[in-house]
C-alpha cells in the first residue's frame, strides 16, 4: 500500500506492522530514482511518502536533513534510517527484519 496523503499518527505511530517512510523532495534527482524501489516495496509493504517541501514541520520533527530519507517505524517508534539511495533488496531485506 502506497500512501501520499495520510494521517500520521493512524498509518504510521498506530500501525500493526512495520511502516516504510519515504522522505523526499520534488526536486531531488536521487529521489526520482528511488521511486521505482519505493514503488515496488510498496507492493507487499506499508509505504507512506512525504513531500519535505509541503510538510516541513514533519520533516523537522524527524530530523530529516537529506533527502532522500527513508525511516522504517515499527509500534509507533523509528526502528531503522537510511538516507540516500538504497537498493530493494535492502529495504525489502529491513522491512522483513522488523515483520
Amino acid at each position: 500500500m502506497l500512501l501520499e496523503e495520510f494521517n500520521w499518527k493512524r498509518e504510521v505511530l498506530q500501525a500493526e506492522g512495520p511502516v516504510l517512510v519515504d522522505f523526499w523532495a520534488p526536486w531531488c534527482g536521487p529521489c526520482s530514482t528511488m521511486n521505482l524501489v519505493i514503488e515496488a516495496l510498496a507492493q507487499d509493504h506499508k509505504v507512506c511518502k512525504v513531500n519535505i517541501d509541503r510538510n516541513e514541520p514533519l520533516a523537522h520533527h524527524c530530523r530529516i536533513s537529506v533527502v532522500p530519507t527513508v525511516l522504517v517505524f515499527k509500534g509507533g517508534r523509528e526502528v531503522a534510517r537510511r538516507q540516500g539511495v538504497a537498493a530493494e533488496a535492502e529495504l525489502r531485506a529491513e522491512l522483513e527484519r522488523w515483520r
